[in-house]
């Protein structure tokens, strides 16, 4: 692709290393800017700047949250002693839009998958297992999109924590496996999370 500007294609070349936007893509967004007010493109960079200066997670669920403590950990009205764990972000915004769940999450930033390097020690897996050492917690639903890193995630949680008694369960198979949690209709998702199974059902397929 040949520019006849350098500053047109470094902001091509930045652009393009978003997730799922190719250098086409990349450049009908920059030329789209270009033709917007000077002011649409500051407030972009200001966002962007405010983002990754001012963004915390969340001490107790590792969420992403603007304070310490999350609105979710914070919401009183909340079951915390039912706990959500979900790999990212996403998964608790496709989860609230269901308005099917009144617990709290832990988030835990992936899951374990040794063929590209991750494994438990890189997850907010310990503080989990803390959380639940702690007492207090009468549930933990294990809500990982339904595959094999997903699976072997649950499995590993699921023996770390099992001693302490605490009841386990799983989203039912509503989702397909092999899909990813965020992708699933807010109807689908709802269901599974209200239909959940004993985790021990899970493990033998049921």
């Amino acid at each position: 692709m040949e520019f006849s500007s350098k500053l047109l294609e470094h902001a091509v070349a930045e652009m393009s290393r978003l997730p799922g936007i190719g250098k086409r893509t990349a450049l009908r967004l920059v030329l789209h800017l270009l033709r917007q007010p000077a002011e649409q493109s500051e407030f972009l960079a200001q966002a962007i700047t405010a983002l990754r200066s001012q963004i915390k997670y969340c001490r107790v669920c590792h969420n992403i949250s603007d304070s310490g403590i999350c609105d979710i950990c914070a919401n009183k009205a909340r079951n915390h002693g039912v706990i959500c764990v979900v790999e990212d972000i996403r998964d608790v915004m496709a989860i609230e839009n269901t308005g099917q769940f009144r617990g709290i999450y832990h988030v835990l930033g992936g899951k374990i998958s040794p063929i590209d390097g991750i494994g438990p020690s890189q997850l907010n897996i310990a503080s989990l297992v803390e959380k639940v050492k702690a007492g207090g917690v009468e549930e933990v639903i294990f809500a990982l999109s339904p595959t094999m890193e997903g699976d072997t995630t649950n499995f590993y949680i699921y023996r770390q924590i099992g001693p302490t008694g605490v009841r386990t369960s799983a989203i039912a198979r509503g989702i397909s496996v092999g899909d990813e949690l965020e992708y699933a209709d807010e109807v689908t998702l709802g269901r599974s999370i209200l239909q959940r199974v004993p985790f021990e059902n899970a493990l033998r397929g049921q």
